[in-house]
């Protein structure tokens, strides 16, 4: 097939970045337009030296017309900035948002968690999130692909199916997440430059993270129950990686042995998903680079509390290497093209 021509908007950022890296070795996609704001007449590898070999066009202010001259739009932009390009595309454009412009399902939610109106709604119900693992199969009659945030898709991956076959309670999930400081953005170093960033570990959002209401939607998704949970985000002094350790209560006296079969048999097609022995100890250093999502299950002194850890890389499987998962299935590519 010949190959498909791609604009990245936002494309200096640290998603940015990776998204390009990992777009230069898919052999379908010719990189068209790289866009920005602050870095307009630049070469990419000003911000990426190993890009250098790479024959990349200069960064440029986007304009509507460059739309049609691009068959997907990956967008990995402030939020709000996502809804703007989506009043231009074409019948023939694909929208692929790494933010979180088109996550959430009601124009009221954004306004709620992200204290912005919502600038084009009438976009909401035309788009899809697509988590691929688990609903990427209905994605392909849409053409604005909203892509997880990285801590939802540590979460959610273990969580639905365990909660859609009702082997935990869904009142009382206690989810301690840790990620690398490349998931706050570039800007990291001057938000928390009081934090001592490379030496110290800091809670955010404690209570009132923006990904509670994502995680609480797809959640609420699969059972009719009411989904109580406790989302606690942290930024630790490593660049990248993030893993979610995820406290729950089985219904029916469930074993560990009843969830990791869960598990396996969720995602035994999955090319992404390791669901490993339980109690296996699992660390970020084992996903680092990789779309790969490993999962532990771990026993407690309770008979019928556990522990799930969960491992990814944020800038990949919770970002850039997500986002090619999702192109691929769209426009029937093979699944792992670009990300082995």
């Amino acid at each position: 097939m010949p190959k498909l021509n791609v604009l990245v908007a936002g494309s200096t950022g640290y998603i940015g970045i990776q998204l390009i890296k990992l777009l230069c070795k898919h052999k379908c996609i010719n990189i068209k337009y790289l866009c920005g704001n602050s870095s307009i007449g630049r070469d990419i590898t000003t911000y990426e030296k190993s890009l250098i070999s790479k024959k990349l066009p200069k960064i440029v202010k986007f304009k509507k017309d460059f739309l049609n001259d691009v068959d997907i739009i990956f967008t990995a932009l402030p939020n709000g900035e996502a809804q703007d390009i989506s009043k231009h595309l074409l019948y023939n454009n694909v929208l692929i948002d790494l933010a979180a412009d088109f996550r959430l399902n009601k124009a009221k939610l954004y306004l709620k968690w992200y204290k912005q109106k919502h600038k084009a709604i009438n976009k909401i119900n035309k788009s899809f999130y697509s988590l691929p693992e688990l609903n990427g199969k209905e994605l392909k009659k849409y053409n604005i692909i909203a892509c997880p945030g990285c801590y939802p898709t540590s979460i959610l991956i273990p969580l639905t199916p365990l909660i859609k076959k009702n082997l935990i309670k869904s009142n009382n999930i206690i989810i301690d997440s840790k990620s690398g400081y490349s998931g706050a953005g570039r800007k990291v170093h001057k938000k928390y430059e009081n934090k001592n960033l490379y030496e110290s570990l800091s809670a955010y959002g404690v209570g009132k993270h923006r990904h509670n209401s994502e995680i609480h939607q797809e959640l609420s998704k699969i059972t009719k129950k009411k989904i109580n949970f406790i989302f606690t985000p942290h930024l630790t002094p490593m660049f990248r990686g993030i893993m979610s350790t995820i406290y729950i209560e089985t219904n029916n006296n469930k074993s560990i042995n009843d969830l990791n079969k869960e598990l396996k048999k969720s995602y035994f097609k999955s090319h992404f998903i390791k669901v490993l022995k339980p109690n296996t100890h699992l660390s970020t250093n084992e996903v680092i680079n990789t779309n790969n999502c490993l999962i532990s299950i771990c026993k407690t002194e309770n008979k019928n509390k556990f522990i799930i850890l969960s491992v990814i890389d944020n800038l990949i499987k919770g970002g850039a290497g997500q986002a090619i998962q999702n192109m691929n299935l769209k426009f029937g590519l093979v699944e792992t093209m670009g990300l082995k």
